[in-house]
């Protein structure tokens, strides 16, 4: 009997049609082929619906809490180095040049600057005991790519920071829900420094990922106010005090920031006196400017070519002083009933104000320095076009800031995967229990058709010894029963992609099954579709069941066709 492919396929098609095969060796009269064929057809249904639900559900898991988690931060972050925390970094000097070397290299998509303030905040309403909740402020400036947050948005808008001294904030509805917040509420915010402040903030807008870890902890807000709260660089104003000092004025530089180890620069070059007495008889203007240094008064200010340049972006004030009336009288300054200097506000900030000294008046007005500390940030974060291949763009970067010679501040360049390093290693371990499911399910499949194979040379002996009184050769009927068994195999995986891709619709579609944030990082069971890991599923379970099917089908050439033809 020929070996062509014609005859096979058109014998396993009448084999797949008639499987009702009478045993009389059984009890009674039973069909023996059937039961066993519809048991490797649900064996390898029900194994391609655990493999496909669980690809998808642990692909959906992984992609989601990443995405999630990038969310909240960056791909690649650049900060000082030596430092352990992201968001207890120490401040990096900003540099256009810099910014533009790194967009310009190849696979990256987005720079933006950022910053982080830890903080408490109060309970809304006048109950006597008021609630406090730890979190972290994230400053974030104009050119902060807000697309996840869009997909978040559950009230409210993005905070759009068109006012320089703005204090839009967007909060979670985790926080929101804990201190009895809602959409347009003002926050307030108490920050541990030297001496404890306070700041309001408005609420504009509200988000939830379900991330609970982080949806309790972040507020994003302006950069520039992060800036400041962390006294970075250097802040100056001049200020007259109220007492005098044998009738003069006392004239004092009031600065905060830097390291706390001042000087003064009064027009003279720098030095240590932060306060002068004079006794104004003409015109002037008192400049002031304030800096930082850590071992000598005269180095660098603001270098960061060598260790001195440490110091900060020193920062100027200035103080206008005008007279009217006799301006060389030496008259005393008036007081009040509690000896301070008698003023005369022209400015409802109080900036400027008027002193009386009999015959003249003295015209103060006060020009606070704008502060270097918008000169500094916490980090760059950076956002890659090819996530898998993040490894390399990390590279690319750190060679990019090594080598950059307008950037020469020591840096560390760190990748998500580095500063999330336990929850990403907790992720890679789902694929460890992915193939795990895998193996077993096709080994329970494999086991379970290879059964049922048996169980079919066995039933149809006669008919293996009809076909090979005919002629046929032990090649021959193993390739009818192996193609007979593939249609089986094809048949099950039918019908388990079938119901394995309908649930994993179902639930991408509706959510049927919830989860506990506080424990998944999620609120309900990701799903994520990957076609080519689904084909490669059903290349792989039939190809691994059709040749583990080779081992129980050499059985055929033991069976001798003048016993088998009597075989009942």
């Amino acid at each position: 009997m020929s070996n062509n492919w014609n005859y096979i396929y058109f014998i396993a098609k009448k084999l797949q049609r008639k499987q009702n095969v009478t045993d009389d060796s059984l009890q009674g009269n039973k069909k023996a082929a059937k039961p066993i064929t519809r048991i490797a057809i649900l064996s390898i249904s029900l194994a391609m619906v655990v493999n496909i639900v669980t690809i998808a559900v642990v692909e959906g898991f992984q992609q989601e809490v990443s995405r999630k988690v990038i969310g909240f931060g960056s791909h690649i972050s650049i900060q000082k180095s030596g430092e352990i925390s992201l968001m207890e970094s120490a401040p990096l000097m900003k540099s256009k040049k810099f910014e533009a070397a790194l967009s310009g290299i190849e696979g990256v998509t987005h720079v933006q600057s950022v910053a982080y303030k830890p903080a408490l905040l109060q309970s809304r309403g006048n109950t006597e005991q008021k609630e406090i909740l730890g979190v972290v402020l994230k400053g974030v400036d104009k050119n902060y790519d807000w697309s996840f947050f869009k997909t978040y948005l559950k009230e409210g808008h993005l905070p759009a920071f068109k006012d320089p001294a703005s204090t839009e904030v967007l909060i979670s509805r985790r926080i929101a829900n804990d201190l009895h917040y809602q959409l347009g509420d003002t926050i307030n915010a108490y920050f541990v420094k030297q001496k404890p402040i306070q700041r309001q903030f408005q609420i504009t807008g509200i988000y939830e990922t379900g991330l609970e870890d982080f949806d309790k902890e972040l507020v994003f807000c302006y950069l520039p106010q992060v800036q400041q709260l962390n006294d970075w660089g250097i802040s100056a104003e001049i200020i007259v005090e109220d007492s005098l000092y044998h009738d003069n004025l006392i004239i004092r530089a009031q600065v905060t920031g830097g390291n706390g180890n001042y000087r003064y620069d009064w027009g003279e070059g720098f030095e240590n006196t932060p306060v002068f007495a004079m006794y104004p008889q003409k015109d002037t203007v008192i400049r002031l400017i304030a800096a930082d240094y850590w071992t000598f008064m005269d180095e660098p200010v603001g270098n960061p070519d060598s260790r001195e340049g440490e110091t900060a972006i020193p920062d100027t004030a200035y103080l206008q002083i005008r007279l009217k009336g006799d301006k060389l009288a030496l008259n005393p300054f008036e007081k009040d009933a509690e000896g301070n200097l008698k003023k005369k506000f022209l400015s409802a900030d109080g900036l400027h104000y008027e002193l009386k000294a009999g015959s003249k008046t003295v015209d103060l007005e006060f020009f606070p320095g704008n502060g270097s500390y918008r000169e500094y940030i916490g980090s760059y974060e950076l956002t890659v076009a090819d996530f898998s291949d993040i490894e390399n763009q990390k590279k690319k970067i750190e060679r990019a800031v090594e080598f950059n010679p307008d950037f020469r501040q020591q840096v560390k360049v760190n990748s998500i995967k580095d500063n999330q390093h336990d929850l990403f290693v907790w992720l890679s371990f789902l694929d460890v229990n992915l193939a795990i499911v895998l193996i077993l399910m096709l080994i329970i499949g494999i086991v379970n058709m290879g059964s049922a194979l048996l169980v079919l040379i066995l039933v149809r002996t006669n008919f293996i010894g009809i076909l090979k009184a005919m002629g046929a050769s032990n090649l021959f009927i193993r390739k009818v029963f192996m193609v007979h068994t593939g249609q089986l195999i094809l048949k099950g995986m039918f019908w388990g992609n079938l119901i394995g891709i309908g649930l994993c619709w179902l639930q991408y579609q509706f959510h049927i099954i919830p989860l506990d944030p506080k424990v998944y990082y999620l609120n309900t069971v990701p799903i994520e579709f990957s076609i080519w890991k689904i084909v490669l599923l059903n290349g792989i379970t039939l190809s691994v069941c059709l040749v583990a099917l080779f081992v129980p089908s050499l059985l055929i050439s033991r069976i001798n066709p003048a016993k088998s033809i009597r075989f009942k």
